[in-house]
């Protein structure tokens, strides 16, 4: 069976509902997954959006929210974001940590859903950054799935 993840809140490639946006009460989407390698000991997920400022001519990618050592009995992260035991969530592109919704300042932007199954715990890691997260990962990506959503701004 793959490793994949999916969310009841919108499909792949789909719209973002606006609830999970700044637009809306800005809370994240139901995440779940199934598949994973048996190995699988913990798990990171990073969402970012590649496509800022500006889909047309962007220039960064923005992180909406990083969480390491999820642990590996979870199956999903509910509506809103509450983090299981042992969980941590790293600082965003707002410098917060915790989620933070999609508000593309132009255009249709996609957000990148990315879970990663590993083979350890990282407890080295307390509020990381995502490029901190992707650095104590290397050498330990059993597998990853991935769920992309896009969101425009209705105002």
């Amino acid at each position: 069976m793959a490793f994949e993840l999916h969310s009841a809140a919108f499909a792949p490639n789909g719209a973002i509902p606006t609830r999970h946006t700044c637009e809306g009460a800005d809370v994240a989407p139901a995440l779940g997954w199934s598949g994973a390698p048996p190995a699988t000991r913990s798990y990171a997920l990073i969402v970012d959006d590649p496509d800022a400022p500006d889909p047309a001519a962007p220039k960064r990618t923005w992180v909406h929210w990083v969480v390491c050592d999820i642990p590996a009995d979870a199956s999903g992260l509910p509506e809103g974001g509450a983090l299981p035991a042992g969980a941590r969530s790293g600082v965003n592109d707002w410098k917060r940590t915790g989620y933070g919704g999609p508000c593309p300042p132009i255009g249709r932007h996609r957000y990148f859903h990315k879970l990663y199954a590993l083979d350890t715990l990282l407890p080295e890691l307390t509020e990381p950054t995502k490029a901190a997260l992707e650095h104590a990962m290397k050498g330990h990506v059993l597998a990853q799935a991935e769920l992309v959503g896009t969101y425009q701004k209705k105002r």
